[in-house]
């Protein structure tokens, strides 16, 4: 009993969030090859047995937690569920988030509106609190949330998502400086436009110049790999420009 107990303390656990594929399940990966076990959280099975096997992690270090986390208690379940397992987290990736495609204010469903405050914004806030307990204690961690470049730039038909991410900007910026003085480290990586399942096709778009989800990944092992002193409390990636647009 007392190796169990002391193997769970030895191993460095990350959580990952909407890790059944895109940005997740490449932040997933990555983490994998750092050495960390890992608590792979999303709604789909079959997604996540996928990225655990690309991990090539055994299933008892790559935990998968089948999870909505738009539920009221969604967050504190899937937290209560790592800890029971693994005994301890150091990285928290929350990546999970949702927006539909651009809509007018005034044409927004109300379960849509609901769905993105509580998976953009009240999930991470939640997962982030429960996760700060158990880094002050360790006296060290890792809180890393994924944004968006709208909540800066606030684009038109996408009000509702943008102020989701803006008010992830901003708790992440505050959390960074309460927490950065008991040894945790809090960014946020804010990509522009990434290519993922998320973004529907559409020929006006060239998917070659989008952020692909492994270089989001390398931004995240740029916090984890980053001393407490000089942890970034912001990146920003930005996609390439067409050079025509730029001239």
């Amino acid at each position: 009993m007392q190796d169990q107990q002391d193997q769970k303390v030895a191993q460095k656990v990350a959580l990952v969030t909407g890790a059944g594929r895109g940005i997740g399940r490449a932040v997933a990966i990555e983490l994998a090859r750092a050495g960390f076990a890992l608590c792979l959280a999303a709604r789909t099975l079959d997604q996540l047995e996928e990225t655990r096997r690309l991990t090539g992690l055994a299933p008892e270090r790559a935990l998968i937690v089948l999870i909505d986390l738009t539920a009221e208690d969604g967050p504190e379940t899937l937290f209560t569920t790592l800890i029971d397992h693994f005994g301890r987290l150091d990285v928290l990736v929350n990546n999970a988030g949702w927006g539909p495609a651009r809509t007018a204010l005034h044409k927004t469903s109300t379960p849509d509106l609901d769905r993105m405050l509580a998976l953009n914004l009240r999930a991470p806030i939640a997962l982030a609190r429960l996760a700060a307990a158990t880094m002050v204690a360790q006296g060290s961690g890792a809180i890393i949330n994924i944004a968006s470049t709208a909540g800066r730039a606030a684009p038109p038909s996408e009000a509702i998502y943008a102020a989701t991410k803006a008010g992830l900007i901003a708790f992440s910026r505050a959390c960074f400086a309460e927490l950065r003085h008991s040894g945790v480290k809090v960014s946020v990586v804010i990509p522009g436009l990434v290519d993922t399942a998320l973004i529907p096709s559409n020929k006006r778009l060239d998917r070659t110049r989008m952020i692909s989800p492994e270089q989001v990944a390398a931004a995240v092992m740029q916090v984890v790999n980053s001393p407490a002193a000089v942890c970034p409390v912001e990146i920003v990636l930005e996609p390439q420009l067409d050079p025509e647009r730029a001239r």
